[in-house]
């Protein structure tokens, strides 16, 4: 069973050195950085993530 999960973009900024380094990495085991990435937040511990009250004064995208 196959379940459609939304996807999100995730941009960040890294020196064009790690750019490069993570690229050489992921070639070198067959993977896509998008694979490494996600490898390395599914290892991370499971957290409580309650959702923000609305009235917090902030607007939701800080939240994503």
């Amino acid at each position: 069973m196959y379940i459609l999960m939304e996807k999100k973009d995730l941009h960040i900024r890294i020196s064009s050195r790690r750019h490069d380094k993570l690229k050489a990495y992921a070639q070198d085991k067959e993977k896509t950085v998008t694979q490494l990435i996600e490898d390395w937040i599914d290892r991370l511990p499971s957290q409580k993530i309650e959702n923000p009250p609305l009235n917090c004064g902030g607007s939701l995208e800080n939240h994503q």
